[in-house]
């Protein structure tokens, strides 16, 4: 059924002051956490905090985002770029492997790299956990050793970021608040009882390495240097905890402090890294005594206030709201079940997605990493680095659309960064113009390629960085930021330009010698190898990003040479896709057969997202090769894979398909290994497990939510393109953002669009698609 809906355009307070939310969006769960991965995210963007609600024992890990080991190198090898010409020849030849094996040995970096993925203690680095706050309780008229404990709860708020905890033993209720403050920078935790001087409790902080602890006056400190890669001292941090007490006493001694008799605690946890602050400790101190002078009730409201200022602006309800007894580990069991049984989980999902972007992300400061700002290890995964062949990109995927524009600045910062030291790894291996980063990046502007060419020779960074600075623009239509993040793609694009070939076979230019990340394919000697000429990706990586410098000069009437010589390139370059003699989109130039056939990476799919090149209204002819390919990858993978599959499949305009993935990426898990693999999902307390945790694919599997129910990259709004059959019988979306500065209001019933708003900074004409059918309308300004 078609319904021709007239617009309406609504200015209302509701939409200055934000949408209030009403569903239930809190995590519950009736046992303490029994591993890191089942504990709760707290985050302000710089601190980060998880405890795990223990009942005799609680540990709380800290974090703060800039604290990573390691240390500035310079890993070039510039004699690299004097051998390119021979390995140019060897590929040209059909000789990739020794192509390769030319790349293994001199187009590496120099030195240990990212130690694959292993770099805490060389120079590489690794982001690392703070400490370890531990807290021991003791009850009175209670089992020392085993309590009876009645009625516990577990949980987490999603509208005032707030986490809690609470039992009964021996007839007095114990309630434990948590929450790391937006308004005054500190992690604060209270502790009480409902009968007078119950509380008694040891306090102690560690981490796994490198610390020293002390008393100072009645406060808790930790201290150290991390390892620089050379076996000094690097990074420096500083922690300390203040203690409010009403009622009892506490006492210091060599392994922390002690409580006794309390009615209420609370803990103020300060802590600084000297990164770009050499006045790091008093920082801390200063932060920590400005915050303990206010009362616990103007903290929280101070809190909740500055949180919501954000979170506030989007509520998504999609079907019936959820059974609040239900804890959400059961919730995700009876998903899987039967995901009719709980259609309000994905909205739960994706405002905790929306809530983990501002718990992680502070303007001003560094970019989620593969953790976001969560990590309880010393040797975190992969580093917890930037990885720029999907995943620092992934992480950034939902922000604009979430209405949360401004978390997507830390990342221009990031890639602005980057610049400096990409422009001396491009002249040392490619002899290039421009900048280059491979796939490992780090705090301390690591741009040279990674230990082995079947992955660390990957050049799509500087120009997938550029499609994410790009589509912040795309939604603000911001003119000041376009001209900063000008000078950032136009030397991506250089790069990529100073990297061409012409293809004897084609005629077309081509970049060589690159490869598709992490990708390998059979030669026709039967040997494996990843080092090629114009793999898919990075044609539809050049298309896309030199038409866009093309549009930046032209709107900001710079460079009209580059601009013509782009333009020109742009009619060389290979088609958007070729397809394959089974029907798939080839991911090389030639129709080589996969090592992996079901590979996590499905690179060759860049056109259809998060690119604007294969559309169904633009590219008819390229989508059914699109849905051949993803069939061929099958449905499973990593956590992040599954995520990235859902949007496509959202682009193709397949929400059940999509929606099926859905129902993988929430499957549980409790494994930590490094998987590569098929078994991704996902952890108790929702974050994404690989496993292990990786938070991109939290955010990816926001951004093919949102995909799924609106979409506007085609040229219009399309409104409900991929709606999934759960998701029909009703719902209603406040503050969802399009491109063009755009921000819907919409609502649903049986499938059909009953209601939409547009609202804009801009006045206007849009075209939207509602119902099948396309109107243009005019928006008005708020």
């Amino acid at each position: 059924m078609n319904k021709k809906l007239p617009l309406v355009i609504l200015f209302t307070t509701a939409f200055l002051s934000g949408f209030g939310q009403d569903n239930n969006l809190k995590l519950s769960y009736n046992q303490p956490a029994k591993q890191w991965e089942e504990s709760l995210p707290l985050g302000n963007g710089r601190l980060g905090m998880m405890p795990d609600g223990g009942i005799l024992s609680e540990k709380i890990v800290l974090n703060d985002i800039t604290l990573w080991s390691g240390s500035p190198q310079d890993a070039n090898n510039y004699e690299a770029h004097t051998r390119l010409e021979e390995v140019r020849k060897l590929i040209a030849e059909g000789k990739n492997n020794l192509a390769q094996d030319i790349i293994n040995k001199d187009f590496i970096c120099r030195g240990e790299g990212s130690g694959n993925g292993v770099g805490a203690h060389i120079p590489f680095g690794s982001y690392q956990i703070l400490a370890n706050l531990s807290l021991k309780f003791s009850y009175p008229g209670a089992d020392a050793a085993n309590p009876k404990v009645e009625d516990y709860r577990r949980g987490l708020s999603l509208e005032d970021a707030i986490a809690n905890s609470s039992y009964r033993i021996n007839g007095v209720n114990y309630t434990k608040e948590y929450f790391t403050s937006f308004g005054d920078d500190v992690n604060i935790i209270r502790i009480s009882a409902d009968k007078a001087k119950q509380l008694n409790c040891n306090i102690s902080i560690d981490r796994p390495e490198r610390f020293s602890t002390g008393i100072k006056g009645e406060r808790l400190e930790i201290s150290g240097a991390l390892d620089n890669g050379h076996g000094e001292n690097g990074m420096k941090y500083f922690g300390a905890v203040q203690v409010k007490l009403k009622d009892g006493t506490m006492t210091t001694g060599k392994n922390g402090l002690t409580i006794k008799g309390a009615s209420e605690i609370i803990l103020y946890v300060s802590a600084k890294t000297d990164y770009k602050n050499v006045n790091f400790k008093t920082t801390a101190l200063n932060i920590l005594n400005r915050a303990s002078k206010k009362t616990y009730s103007a903290q929280k409201q101070l809190h909740t206030a500055a949180y919501q200022k954000l979170f506030n602006r989007m509520s998504i309800k999609l079907g019936a709201d959820p059974q609040e007894s239900i804890p959400t580990d059961q919730r995700l069991v009876n998903f899987q079940k039967d995901p009719h049984l709980d259609p309000a989980l994905p909205a739960l999902f994706f405002q905790f997605s929306r809530y983990l972007l501002i718990s992680s992300i502070r303007v001003g400061l560094l970019p989620p990493n593969l953790q976001g700002l969560w990590a309880n290890q010393v040797q975190t995964p992969w580093n917890s680095d930037y990885h720029l062949d999907l995943n620092l990109q992934m992480c950034h995927w939902p922000v604009e659309v979430a209405n949360l524009s401004e978390l997507n600045l830390p990342l221009t910062d990031y890639v602005h960064g980057l610049v400096k030291n990409g422009e001396r790894t491009a002249k040392a291996y490619y002899n290039a113009e421009g900048w280059i980063a491979h796939v490992a990046a780090n705090i301390w502007g690591f741009t040279e390629p990674g230990e082995s060419a079947n992955w660390g020779i990957t050049k799509v960074g500087p120009g997938w960085l550029s499609n994410n600075l790009w589509t912040h623009y795309q939604y603000t239509g911001d003119k000041k930021y376009l001209a900063e993040i000008y000078p950032v793609i136009k030397g991506a694009a250089k790069f990529y330009k100073s990297l061409l070939v012409k293809d004897d076979k084609t005629g077309w230019l081509l970049t060589s010698p690159s490869s598709s990340p992490e990708n390998a394919f059979y030669l026709p000697n039967g040997k494996e190898a990843s080092i090629c000429i114009g793999p898919t990706i990075d044609n539809q990586i050049m298309r896309e990003l030199f038409t866009n410098v093309v549009s930046a000069s032209t709107e900001l009437n710079l460079d009209a040479d580059l601009r013509r010589e782009l333009q020109e390139i742009i009619r060389h370059l290979a088609p958007v896709a070729q397809i394959s003699k089974d029907g798939r989109i080839m991911e090389w130039m030639e129709d080589y057969k996969e090592v992996e056939p079901d590979h996590r990476h499905i690179s060759h799919l860049y056109g259809l997202y998060p690119a604007a090149l294969i559309t169904p209204g633009s590219t008819p002819e390229l989508i059914d090769a699109c849905k051949k390919t993803l069939e061929a990858r099958g449905d499973d993978g990593t956590g992040w894979s599954l995520a990235y599959k859902m949007l496509f499949w959202a682009r193709l305009h397949d929400g059940d398909r999509a929606f099926k993935l859905y129902k993988d990426l929430m499957r549980t898990t409790l494994r930590t290994d490094i998987n590569y693999g098929a078994g991704g999902g996902i952890y108790p307390n929702l974050l994404c497990a690989g496993p292990p945790f990786q938070i991109d694919g939290n955010f990816g599997g926001a951004a093919a939510i949102a995909e799924m129910l609106i979409q506007s990259h085609d040229g219009f709004i399309d409104l409900l393109p991929a709606i999934p059959s759960e998701w029909k019988a009703f719902g209603e979306i406040k503050g969802i953002k399009a491109q063009g500065n755009y921000t819907i209001n919409m609502s649903w019933k049986d499938g059909v669009l009953t209601d939409y708003k547009i609202f804009s900074p801009n006045p206007g004409k849009v075209k939207v698609k509602a119902n099948g059918q396309i109107e243009e309308v005019t928006a008005t300004k708020i």
